[in-house]
C-alpha cells in the first residue's frame, strides 16, 4: 500500500502539467475547481451523467437525503461486472477422459464478508470462526462430464449429489486413479449466522456414482497453512484442529511485561515494511493457538480414522506442510517454532523440517532453521541454510534441497554460490532421525533457479542473476555420473522477450508426478532450424565491457542424450504475441516448429499436454495439447490441439462453450499505441474506447490511466511489446475497463520503464522520479495527440 501510494503521488506529479485535475484520496476530482464532490461520475460528459442509486434497505433509519455513510448500488452498466457468475473452472481427470466443472460465484464477495472481524497476525489475516484465512472465495457447486469428442458433448455434465445447499467448496483434488475427488465444505455469506459457521470439513465424491459424503463429520480442518494430501488412492492425511483445543487466549488486563527488542549483538540488518505483524506476547499466543494443528489419516472407502505422527512432539505443532513422496511411503513435514518476531512475518519465523514414514515415525531431521530477520534487501538474496526441500519426481522417495554458500547475501563473493543436495530415503533409514549430510549433486555460480526432472537421469538445471538479467540453462545428468558433466544449453537475457526460446513441457506420470515430456517415435526429417547464437557479445576472458551484454555460447557436446523435448513460448514480437510449439533436439540445440498461432484476428495459446494418461509415451501421432482461443470480442474457449503426426497442420477440437461474461459490452474499440519518451525510449500501451465512440461526434473523453512502473536494464528491453492486439477484452469488477461502460477512455498498461545500467553501476532508482515523470508525460501526450483524451479531465491509478 505504501508503494502504491508513493507511485500514485509521483504519477500525479508527472501528469499535473497536462491534467490540472487529478486523483486525490483515491477519487478523481471534478474538472470545475469550485466543485467539492469526489464522485467519478463528474468526469463524464454531461449527456452521460446520472446519480448512483441507493441500494434497497441500506438507508434504514436514515433521515431523508442522508446517504453519506450508506453502501450504494452502482448503475446497472457497472453492476453487471460484479453480479454475473463467472464461467466454470475446469479440471481434467488423471485419466484425461473427464472434465470436472467447478461452479464459481460472482467475482465480488458480499460486503458482509468483507466486514467480518479478522485477526491480523504475523502477516496473515485469520477468520477465527473458520480457523482459516479470512475472505476466502469458494465454488458454489461441481459437476462431472466427459472430455468432449463431439459437438453434442460440449458443456454436458451431471451435478454431484449430496452437497449441502448453500455450501462453499474449496481445495478440490483428484485421487491419482481418478476414482475420487476430495474437497472441503464450509458455509459463508450474509445469510449464515456466526453460530452456524465452522472450520471447513473434508468431503469425498465418487467419480462414478457422483455421490458425496463427509469423511470427518464434525471434525474441522485447520487450513491456515495446510489442508490435506493424498497418500494413495484410498488414504488421505488431513490437517485438523487439535482435539480438545481450549478457547482462544484472552488478553490479560495487565500485560505480562514490556515489549523488548534487543540488538545487543550489534548486528546491522535492513528491514522492509510489512503489514499485520505480531505486536505483543498476546498476539503471539493467539497466532500459536489458531496455527496449531495435528494430523489424522482417513480411509476414503471405509471412513476409518487414525491419528498420524502422534509421537512427533506429544502435543500439537504449528504444521505448515505435509508433502508425501511419489511412492507415498514418506512425508516431508514442516512446522513453525518459537521464538516469533515482531519485525517480520511468519514466513521468516524459525522452522523445523523433518521426514516421517507412513506410521508417523521420524526417519530424518532435515534442518532446524533459526529466525530469518536479517535477509538482505537486495535481489537474489535468500534464507541461509537448507531451502526448497522437496521430492525428486523421478525417484520413489529422494529429497533434494539447496544451500547458499554466500550465506544468502549476493553481495558476498562465492563460487559455487549454491549447492543442491540429494538424499535417498530408501537407501537406509537414519538411526534416531539424524540429519546426515546429503550428497552434493549440482553446483551453480549464479542463484539456483530449479531443475526440470526427466527420465533416465536427464534434467535441465537453471540459474539466474538479477543484476545482469541473466538466465542460464544446462543439460545435466541427475544420476551424477562422472562422465556426464553439465553442459550449457543457453545463456540469455530474460528481459529480452523477443529472444525467448520457450519453456519445456511436462507430462503426467502414472504415479501422479510430472516430468519432462520426452518425444518418442518418428520425428520430422525437414524443417529443423540450427541453434541460434546468443544475443549479445560472447564472453572473452580478460575483456572489459558491458558484462550485462556478454553471453556464453554452448561448447562441444561431450555426451548425448538422444532426447527431443517440446517447447512452448509466447512468441513475442513487435507485432504482438504469436504463441508457438517447437520440438527441441537437446543434443544439437536445433528446433522444429510444430505449430504457431496464425495471429489472424485471434490469440491462441497452448497449455498442458493431455495425451499422457497412465504414463503413455509422448509421440507426434498421439500428441494432444490443451489450447485456449480468444478474440477481442470472444471470451476464451478451450480446444484440443492435435498435431496429426507433426505435419504442422492444426486440427483443433472445441471442448467448451462458455457464455460471454459481459454481453452488453462485447467489443470495445481497442488499439495498441506506440510512442516515445522524451529521451527516445520506445513505449507502448493499450488504448480502449467506449463502444460506439466516434471522435468527430463525441470529441475528447475523460481518460483513466492504469499503470505501474517496472525496472529494466536496457532501453531495448523496455520498449518491447508484451501483449497481443487479439487478446480478449476481459472486464472484471477490479478492472479499470469497467469505466468504459460509463463513457471513459482507458489507457491500460502504459510502459513506465525505470531503466538502469548494471555494468556502469547505474541503478534504476538513481533517476526513478525523473524517468517516472517522463514516462507518464509521454503516455498522456500520446492520447491527447490522438484527440481522444480531454487534457482537463483525467485520472491515474495502479496497483502492486
Amino acid at each position: 500500500a505504501l508503494v502504491t501510494t508513493a507511485m500514485a503521488t509521483l504519477l500525479r506529479l508527472a501528469t499535473a502539467a497536462v491534467w490540472p485535475r487529478r486523483l486525490s484520496g483515491g477519487c478523481v476530482r471534478a474538472a470545475p475547481s469550485a466543485r467539492k464532490t469526489t464522485s467519478l461520475t463528474h468526469m463524464l460528459p454531461s449527456r452521460r451523467r446520472f446519480t448512483f442509486v441507493t441500494a434497497a434497505g441500506n438507508n434504514v433509519g436514515k433521515e431523508a437525503g442522508d446517504e453519506g455513510d450508506c453502501y450504494r448500488m452502482p448503475p446497472p452498466e457497472v453492476a453487471q461486472f460484479a453480479e454475473r457468475p463467472q464461467s466454470p473452472g475446469i479440471s481434467l481427470s488423471p485419466n484425461r477422459d473427464q472434465l470436472l466443472y467447478n461452479m464459481r460465484p460472482p467475482p465480488y464477495p458480499f460486503v458482509s464478508e468483507l466486514a467480518r472481524p479478522e485477526l491480523k497476525l504475523a502477516g496473515l489475516r485469520i477468520d477465527v470462526t473458520q480457523n482459516s484465512r479470512s475472505r476466502m472465495s469458494g465454488n458454489t457447486g461441481m459437476a462431472l462430464g466427459p472430455f468432449p469428442t463431439t459437438e453434442e458433448e460440449i458443456n454436458t455434465w451431471q451435478n454431484f449429489m449430496g452437497i449441502p445447499e448453500g455450501a462453499s467448496l474449496n481445495f478440490l483434488s483428484w485421487s491419482n486413479d481418478g476414482g475420487s475427488i476430495a474437497f472441503t465444505v464450509r458455509f459463508a455469506g450474509p445469510s449464515v449466522a456466526d453460530a452456524d459457521r465452522a472450520a471447513p470439513e473434508l468431503w469425498i465424491a465418487d467419480a462414478v456414482t457422483r455421490e458425496c459424503r463427509p469423511l470427518l463429520p464434525g471434525r474441522g480442518l485447520n487450513t491456515l497453512f495446510e489442508n490435506y494430501s493424498w497418500l494413495d488412492d484410498d488414504t488421505i492425511v488431513v490437517c485438523v484442529i487439535p482435539s480438545g483445543r481450549e478457547e482462544a487466549p484472552t488478553r490479560p488486563p495487565t500485560p505480562r511485561g514490556p515489549r523488548v527488542q534487543s540488538n545487543g549483538g550489534g548486528n546491522v540488518a535492513q528491514a522492509r515494511t510489512y503489514a499485520d505483524l505480531l505486536k505483543d506476547s498476546h498476539d503471539a499466543d493467539l497466532f500459536e493457538h489458531f496455527g496449531a494443528s495435528e494430523f489424522v489419516t482417513v480411509n476414503v472407502k471405509t471412513g476409518e480414522v487414525a491419528p498420524f505422527a502422534p509421537a512427533a512432539a506429544g502435543t500439537a505443532e504449528m504444521h505448515t506442510r505435509c508433502d508425501p513422496s511419489p511412492d507415498g511411503q514418506f512425508i516431508i513435514m514442516e512446522a513453525l517454532e518459537r521464538p516469533f518476531s515482531y519485525a517480520v512475518p511468519c514466513g521468516r519465523f524459525p522452522k523445523r523440517v523433518w521426514v516421517v514414514n507412513r506410521a508417523g515415525e521420524t526417519v530424518r531431521d532435515v534442518c532446524s532453521l533459526p529466525l530469518a530477520d536479517a535477509i538482505p534487501i537486495v535481489n537474489n538474496s535468500c534464507r541461509a541454510g537448507p531451502r526448497g526441500v522437496a521430492w525428486r519426481p523421478d525417484r520413489p522417495a529422494e529429497l533434494y534441497w539447496t544451500e547458499a554458500q554466500d550465506g544468502g547475501d549476493p553481495r558476498v563473493a562465492a563460487e559455487p554460490r549454491d549447492i543442491v543436495f540429494t538424499a535417498d530415503l530408501h537407501a537406509g533409514a537414519l538411526e534416531g532421525g539424524s540429519a546426515a549430510a546429503g550428497v552434493p549433486t549440482f553446483h551453480t555460480n549464479l542463484r539456483f533457479g530449479g531443475v526440470s526432472w526427466g527420465a533416465d537421469g536427464l534434467g535441465l538445471l537453471y540459474e539466474s542473476w538479477y543484476k545482469t538479467r541473466t538466465i542460464k540453462a544446462y543439460v545435466v545428468d541427475t544420476f551424477g555420473r562422472a562422465d556426464r558433466p553439465p553442459r550449457l544449453l543457453y545463456d540469455r537475457n530474460y528481459e529480452d522477450s523477443y529472444d525467448d526460446p520457450g519453456s519445456p513441457l511436462s507430462r503426467r506420470m502414472s504415479d501422479g508426478t510430472y516430468r519432462l515430456a520426452q518425444v518418442t517415435g518418428p520425428l520430422p526429417k525437414d524443417g529443423w532450424v540450427p541453434a541460434k547464437a546468443a544475443r549479445g557479445a560472447p564472453v572473452v576472458a580478460g575483456e572489459e565491457g558491458n558484462e550485462a551484454e556478454k553471453r556464453e555460447t554452448p561448447g562441444p557436446v561431450e555426451w548425448e542424450t538422444g532426447v527431443t523435448l517440446i517447447l512452448e513460448g509466447d512468441g513475442a514480437s513487435d507485432t504482438g504475441d504469436r504463441p508457438f510449439v517447437d520440438l527441441l533436439n537437446l543434443d544439437t540445440g536445433a528446433t522444429r516448429r510444430l505449430w504457431q498461432c496464425p495471429g489472424l484476428g485471434a490469440l491462441e495459446r497452448p497449455g498442458s499436454i493431455i495425451s499422457d494418461a497412465g504414463g503413455a509415451p509422448i509421440t507426434l501421432d498421439t500428441l494432444k495439447i490443451l489450447l485456449s482461443r480468444e478474440t477481442p470480442s470472444e471470451n476464451p474457449q478451450y480446444y484440443s490441439l492435435e498435431l496429426s503426426g507433426g505435419g504442422g497442420e492444426l486440427t483443433p477440437r472445441r471442448i467448451s462453450d462458455f457464455p460471454h461474461p459481459h454481453p452488453s459490452l462485447v467489443d470495445p474499440p481497442k488499439e495498441i499505441i506506440r510512442y516515445k519518451r522524451a529521451d527516445g525510449v520506445d513505449l507502448n500501451a493499450t488504448l480502449y474506447l467506449p463502444p460506439g465512440y466516434d471522435l468527430a461526434r463525441d470529441g475528447p473523453l475523460p481518460t483513466l490511466v492504469w499503470a505501474y512502473p517496472r525496472e529494466f536494464n536496457s532501453a531495448e528491453a523496455a520498449g518491447q511489446l508484451r501483449d497481443s492486439p487479439n487478446r480478449f477484452t476481459s472486464i472484471s469488477p477490479m478492472s479499470p475497463l469497467v469505466w468504459l461502460s460509463r463513457g471513459y477512455a482507458v489507457l491500460e498498461g502504459p510502459a513506465l520503464p525505470i531503466i538502469g545500467n548494471a555494468a556502469a553501476g547505474v541503478e534504476p532508482n538513481d533517476s526513478y522520479v525523473e524517468q517516472l515523470v517522463a514516462g507518464a508525460r509521454a503516455a498522456v501526450a500520446a492520447v491527447v495527440a490522438k484527440g481522444v483524451t480531454d487534457p482537463r479531465r483525467g485520472g491515474v491509478g495502479g496497483a502492486s
